[in-house]
């Protein structure tokens, strides 16, 4: 994982076939993905979560959603075709909720309605379920998280404001909840690019007959990365970013009025902060 070593440089130092080296490493993957998936703290440690995000005036924040890809080699995802990622991260870097194995041919939403976080908020209603957070013009906000501009805006999932044309302007509300949503969105690409700088098989392109096994891979890594800032082991580079940060399209759905009332509370609570610094 670390160094991206091929199977035979593995198969030489163990004394086996690379066959052998190559199954051997997939069952610790798939090991890791079964033994250590508490190390995705997002039900267990929520306060701690909402306390984090506190810290950047994001108030009853728990955590900052969007795509990282992962290369594949040949045309079998389309041209330029990855392994698309769709993961939450907190205010620390941890990666929170992990669905890997997405065709970059999916559109971002279509992706977002099959993950387990999606259900678990819509369907279930297990997460997000905490304590509304009472504002201090009077409105309040329940637990949500921020998502990119690919999402649709829903009153758990707050993206950026979008203008409808060029010639729209934005009040200082909506740059300032712009402003700091963007910041924090940095999160989920600095959290990938540590993943690729840290795990050096993660950051070169895949051969085709892989795919099946990426997932395995991709979450064994995330795992990994929670395992080590959990024992305070030092990071890679601040300044560090997701290699394959790719434009992905705008929402273009229909527009959920409770969430944007609910984006709104929350930029006029920003904009009346950023005030006071």
């Amino acid at each position: 994982m670390a160094h991206g070593a091929p199977y035979k440089a593995v198969a030489r130092r163990f004394g086996i076939v690379s066959s052998e080296a190559c199954r051997a490493f997939y069952m610790v993957c798939k090991a890791v993905n079964e033994k250590l998936g508490d190390l995705f703290v997002f039900r267990a440690d929520i306060d701690r979560i909402v306390v984090g995000f506190g810290w950047i005036s994001l108030p009853n924040c728990c955590g900052v959603l969007g795509f990282g890809r992962f290369g594949v080699e040949g045309e079998v995802l389309g041209k330029n075709g990855s392994v698309m990622v769709q993961a939450l991260v907190d205010s620390e870097g941890r990666f929170l909720d992990v669905s890997a194995g997405w065709p970059s041919t999916m559109k971002p939403e279509t992706i977002l309605h099959q993950t387990k976080l999606y259900l678990g908020v819509e369907e279930s209603r297990e997460l997000l379920n905490g304590p509304m957070y009472d504002l201090t013009d009077g409105n309040s906000v329940p637990q949500y998280i921020l998502g990119e501009s690919c999402f649709p805006l829903l009153p758990w999932l707050l993206t950026p404001y979008i203008r409808a044309n060029e010639e729209d302007s934005f009040g200082s509300s909506e740059r300032e909840f712009n402003s700091v949503h963007g910041r924090a969105m940095g999160l989920v690409g600095t959290a990938f690019g540590r993943l690729g700088a840290r795990w050096q098989l993660l950051s070169k392109q895949w051969k085709e007959e892989c795919i099946e096994f990426m997932p395995f891979v991709i979450v064994t890594g995330c795992l990994l990365h929670n395992f080590l800032i959990k024992y305070n082991e030092p990071m890679p580079d601040e300044n560090v970013r997701c290699l394959r940060e790719v434009e992905l399209p705008v929402f273009e759905g229909e527009v959920d009025e409770t969430a944007q009332r609910i984006r709104d509370a929350l930029a006029s609570h920003l904009s009346r902060v950023s005030l006071r610094r």
